[in-house]
């Protein structure tokens, strides 16, 4: 059994070779050049950048990337086609050193929208020029130690409905046990109902949409039924019984917290267990583990008459998936019709062996996933390290996500200060899911992925189409 993504020679390296002659400058990175599914091809495009974290396309084609410590940058590109592009300029639109990851755009694309730890905010954006004005605060009352991200996401099913995610202060956060706190909470709030002077307070107004997530950095609205989505980042250091169990469990999760769009959803606003449970990865590896397998919700520590596996099974919500322990799932965003969600994993530290550090798809049909929530193998890996030896300083460390108006798929890493670009081979879009399958099984020595059954390019052979 392995631990991390094993990629495979294939015979189809030469389409993926296709996109390789560019007329763009070639970038270069420290670090080895991340492999790639089957008939995808990618290319670093910016580098240089500081810790870019959350992007967003505007209505001219410009990427607004957060760069955390600095504020928001326009990058235009100089477009040769496919995976073909350059920085063109880049230019400043909001200079504000509290900006570390939250972004959002309007639809008509003329307000924009950033979030520092404690405050969202709204400009005027002009497109045409990139440039802003009549900052005007929103949401107050969100500061908190440790998890500091407050992403954003305005709903295209309810007009004027601005999610908030809100993490927790610690790694064991007990005040998050109470609603009053606000922490670990996703909130949704009616903008248009603002005026001038108002503001909202993050712990008391708006419609909860879930509690108990610890660090839910990733939401996404589907963009066919309206349901909402988010990536949760577990717990470290976990413990159960007085046994270490922290190297495989427990898992990452995807959750499901309803409509904005009046569908009903029972478990709307629910609870999903933090700061007392928490999702299983690999059950098998779980001392008293009877009737737990993957997505189970189970209790840390010693389990008594108020906390214990049966509350945490009966109270909760459970998410939808669950994914490999310490994976830092860190955004999420759907494809056109929503048949796939793409996620980025920012990838372990607590762990012995790194872990994680990849962009992958998960199939969807109907609005919901195609996997059952106890399955392990629903993951479709796309773009990963060849080996995650130099992690997290060294290596490609993927943060957000944005699609442009051709489909492409753009990617921030912030360790390295780059963006990169993903393609089909021949540097189409990869709006539909490509031929990546996947066959993953948690290992029963170690808990993490074994993949048989999908296939990544030698990052040698790769590297002719993503240049680093």
């Amino acid at each position: 059994m392995i631990s991390t993504l094993v990629p495979l020679v294939l015979a189809t390296v030469p389409a993926v070779l296709a996109q390789s002659s560019c007329s763009a400058p070639e970038l270069t990175a420290s670090y080895p050049a991340p492999t790639l599914a089957a008939g995808y091809a990618a290319r670093l495009v910016a580098s240089g950048l500081q810790r870019p974290r959350g992007i967003k396309f505007d209505t001219k084609g410009r990427l607004l990337v957060v760069e955390q410590s600095l504020g928001i940058q326009a990058i235009t590109f100089n477009d040769y086609g496919g995976d073909c592009l350059s920085v063109k300029s880049k230019d400043a639109v909001v200079n504000d050193d509290q900006l570390n990851h939250g972004i959002e755009l309007s639809g008509d694309g003329r307000t924009l929208y950033a979030s520092t730890s404690d405050v969202a905010y709204s400009y005027d954006y002009n497109p045409d020029d990139h440039s802003t004005s009549n900052r005007r605060t929103l949401i107050t009352g969100m500061d908190n130690p440790d998890h500091s991200t407050r992403t954003l996401l305005l709903s295209k099913m309810a007009d004027g409905m601005l999610l908030v995610s809100r993490g927790s202060a610690d790694n064991y956060d007990a005040g998050a046990a109470s609603l009053s706190t606000g922490r670990s909470q996703i909130r949704a709030f009616n903008i248009s109902n603002l005026t001038s002077s108002d503001t909202y307070d993050y712990t008391t107004q708006g419609l909860r949409l879930g509690w108990g997530l610890r660090n839910s950095v990733g939401i996404a609205e589907h963009p066919e039924t309206g349901g909402i989505y988010s990536v949760e980042n577990s717990v470290d250091n976990a413990e159960r019984l007085g046994q270490d169990i922290h190297e495989n469990n427990p898992g990452e999760e995807m959750n499901f917290h309803g409509y904005l769009n009046g569908t009903h959803y029972a478990s709307q606003g629910g609870n999903y267990g933090y700061p007392t449970c928490f999702a299983a990865w690999n059950a098998s590896l779980l001392p008293d583990n009877q009737g737990i397998e993957t997505g189970t919700q189970f209790a840390l520590g010693t389990p008594n008459n108020t906390v214990n596996d049966d509350v945490c099974k009966n109270d909760h919500v459970a998410p939808r998936l669950t994914f490999p322990a310490h994976w830092a799932p860190l955004d999420i965003k759907f494809n056109s019709n929503g048949s796939v969600a793409y996620v980025t994993s920012h990838g372990s530290w607590n762990r012995d062996n790194p872990d994680g550090y990849l962009v992958f798809a998960l199939e969807f049909a109907n609005g919901e996933p195609t996997h059952p929530a106890n399955s392990t193998d629903a993951i479709l890996p796309i773009m990963s390290n060849v080996n995650n030896s130099g992690c997290p300083d060294n290596c490609f460390r993927p943060v957000s996500l944005a699609f442009d108006s051709k489909g492409r798929l753009f990617v921030s890493a912030d360790s390295s200060g780059a963006i990169f670009v993903i393609t089909r081979a021949d540097g189409s879009s990869v709006d539909a899911l490509g031929n990546a399958t996947s066959t993953s099984k948690p290992s029963s020595a170690n808990g993490l992925i074994v993949n048989s059954g999908w296939a990544l390019l030698l990052g040698a052979a790769v590297a002719m189409v993503l240049v680093l």
